[in-house]
């Protein structure tokens, strides 16, 4: 089914997403440390997919972009046809993504589909007023509820808004204070309310924090169940987060509360690890295990927040080397668990329904998918 007319504003952020797996925890002023760090550009290869999903059905799409690297240049390597609004320079930012979006909205556009993360969305947000925006997934920390789960689920969000299929909703574009983020606290503000496509299950819920006293008990269970099982030698890469810090806690070494540690026979051996410092651990260890948890609301245990433990590691670990953490009440609000590594072969391989550990000698089974693959409104 060809899509009906529909005006498209189309960017890029191209550094969105280059401080995760350099153990940054963000980009927004950090471009150039990330580089030196080694870090690689990712957020085209994410536009790109979500392109050549919308190129199966153009046919009346209507495509405004700016130049070069912010939007451009991967509409036309994915056969788009598209009209330059805004000349981008070399090295953009936060000023330039304002500038095209109204350009964008100087051409009434029916909607501005982004690919960043939450910096790109407060942006986009600023300037969209009443235009619905979709963002692609790209960046390092997505806890606003702008986001597509991936960016292949973008596309057909956006085929189905333009078909007038799908309405919108509105939803909150929230960012975190960086500098607060490195230091292991996270604080969250609202910026804006925004109005998005919306399909049940395609689009992701804004991050949830759980605080009780029953929550807080399931985690000292999980965290005495994981002391016991880490006896065996192995070293293990801890990702992000309050489930995973309290293990630490109990063998009393430092966690880096969002960042990723390395602890073996109960100590800690690598402290905020980069994706170039777990690929090292594995040139010198054979035993190596990973334990996650998903992020609350959302359901991603992988692709979100701890991309340190990219798809390089996750193969040379092994997906039967992944241990998956969470409390009760967390894992019971989400329908499934998600995986978005930007590998979709890996994704694949890494779905179906996988043991969760809920407790003290507890495990549940939880469906988890890859989140490029499209589902229906029902999840299935």
């Amino acid at each position: 089914m060809a899509a009906r007319v529909g005006k498209i504003g189309f960017l890029i952020n191209p550094i969105a997403g280059m401080g995760g797996t350099v153990g940054l925890k963000g980009t927004d002023g950090l471009a150039g440390q990330a580089l030196a760090r080694g870090a690689k550009p990712q957020a085209a290869a994410r536009a790109r997919s979500c392109l050549h999903q919308l190129s199966r059905e153009a046919e009346g799409l209507i495509f405004f972009a700016a130049s070069n690297e912010m939007g451009g240049r991967a509409l036309s390597e994915c056969g788009l046809h598209y009209r330059e609004v805004y000349q981008a320079p070399e090295n953009c930012g936060p000023q330039d993504t304002k500038a095209a979006c109204r350009a964008f909205l100087e051409r009434d556009a029916d909607l501005i589909i982004f690919c960043g993360g939450d910096g790109t969305a407060r942006d986009v947000a600023s300037i969209a007023g009443q235009v619905p925006l979709l963002g692609v997934p790209a960046g390092v920390k997505m806890h606003s509820g702008v986001f597509a789960i991936s960016p292949q689920a973008a596309a057909e969000i956006a085929l189905g808004y333009i078909r007038g299929e799908l309405k919108v909703r509105d939803t909150e574009v929230v960012d975190v204070d960086e500098e607060l983020y490195r230091q292991g606290e996270m604080q969250t503000k609202l910026y804006a309310l925004a109005r998005t496509p919306y399909k049940p299950v395609l689009v992701q819920e804004r991050k949830r924090i759980y605080v009780s006293g029953s929550e807080e008990e399931f985690k000292d269970q999980i965290a005495l169940f994981a002391c016991e099982f880490m006896r065996d030698k192995a070293a293990y890469i801890l990702g992000a987060g309050t489930t995973t810090a309290t293990i630490a806690e109990l063998l009393k070494v430092e966690k880096t509360l969002l960042g990723v540690d390395v602890v073996q026979n109960g100590k800690l051996i690598i402290k905020d690890a980069s994706e170039k410092d777990l690929l090292a651990l594995l040139d010198r260890e054979k035993l190596i295990k990973i334990i996650i948890s998903p992020i609350g609301a959302q359901g991603f245990i992988l692709g979100r927040g701890s991309q340190q433990i990219s798809a390089a590691v996750l193969r040379r670990v092994g997906e039967e080397n992944l241990i998956i953490i969470s409390t009760p009440h967390k894992l019971s609000e989400l329908q499934q668990l998600l995986v978005d590594t930007g590998d979709e072969k890996l994704d694949r391989l890494l779905a179906g329904r996988r043991l969760v550990v809920t407790g003290y000698r507890m495990a549940q089974r939880k469906e988890t998918i890859a989140a490029s693959e499209h589902l229906d409104a029902n999840g299935k």
